[in-house]
């Protein structure tokens, strides 16, 4: 495989097909982050009615916990695809149906066991990201690549911010301290929609239907995310990561709705 990385001083001009695919990008994020708020609003309440399930105190654990998940997902991800067992489990419908069953499993004892059961779906989202980036011409098992995968995790919030377009073209540090330094400036976002996520799971039993529906979700969304993000990147090194990214903005800007007036 060659290196998806390697870069000329010479772009190609962006025809009005490279454009059509950029704007299709741009809207990609758009529906994407309408799944993420349908995720979150699952168990058919408001947000801040599922947050109160929470106890005091719940949010200083999840912190930690999703640190810890995305730490544990970077290092097993990739080993975790090598062998008949993780050949066989490749294709995002897959992981969508790991990720479902372990929500179901996590939420089925209430908040203990969905953070038990954070690791493991935060794996699968890893994975499913890391099957993407293949698809795009990376090497799912470098670190480059697992570097950009994290910077996925990253992407949007239930605010529907748009992704970090800071990482499309960065060569980021391939030491353990830039890990954890990403990681860092991830996790709180990632940590924010998880903490809506196991809201929803914080009644025993009821939660595991909602553990399954909100883990199905997620996995698709940041699985949505990660074509954007892998997209732009390829895209950017063919046509240049300023023409790339202003036409991305652009759509992005305009495909907002307007601002309410008083």
């Amino acid at each position: 495989m060659t290196d998806p990385d390697t870069t000329t001083d010479d772009h190609l001009p962006l025809t009005p097909a490279v454009e059509d695919r950029i704007r299709a990008l741009a809207h990609r994020q758009r529906r994407a982050n309408g799944l993420m708020m349908r995720a979150i609003n699952f168990v058919g309440g408001q947000v801040d009615d599922t947050l109160k399930l929470l106890p005091a105190g719940a949010r200083g654990q999840i912190d930690t916990a999703v640190r810890a998940a995305l730490e544990r997902s970077f290092d097993i991800a990739a080993r975790s695809r090598e062998g008949a067992a993780g050949q066989a489990v490749q294709s995002d419908a897959a992981h969508k149906a790991m990720a479902t069953l372990s929500g179901a499993i996590g939420g089925f004892g209430g908040l203990p066991t969905a953070l038990a059961e954070l690791p493991v779906a935060t794996t699968m989202i890893f994975r499913a990201v890391q099957g993407v980036a293949a698809q795009y011409g990376e090497d799912p098992t470098s670190v480059q690549t697992r570097m950009d995968c994290l910077a996925v995790f990253g992407a949007g919030s239930a605010e529907g911010e748009s992704i970090d377009t800071a990482f499309i073209g960065a060569r980021l540090g391939l030491t353990g301290a830039a890990v954890h330094g990403l990681i860092g400036r991830v996790a709180p976002r990632f940590a924010t929609l998880l903490t809506q996520k196991l809201a929803t799971q914080a009644v025993p039993i009821l939660g595991a239907a909602a553990g399954a529906g909100t883990n199905y979700a997620f996995t698709q969304y940041f699985v949505e995310m990660a074509h954007v993000h892998f997209g732009l990147r390829q895209l950017s090194r063919r046509h240049g990561e300023d023409a790339v990214l202003t036409l991305f903005h652009a759509t992005l800007s305009d495909a907002r709705p307007p601002a309410k007036t008083a």
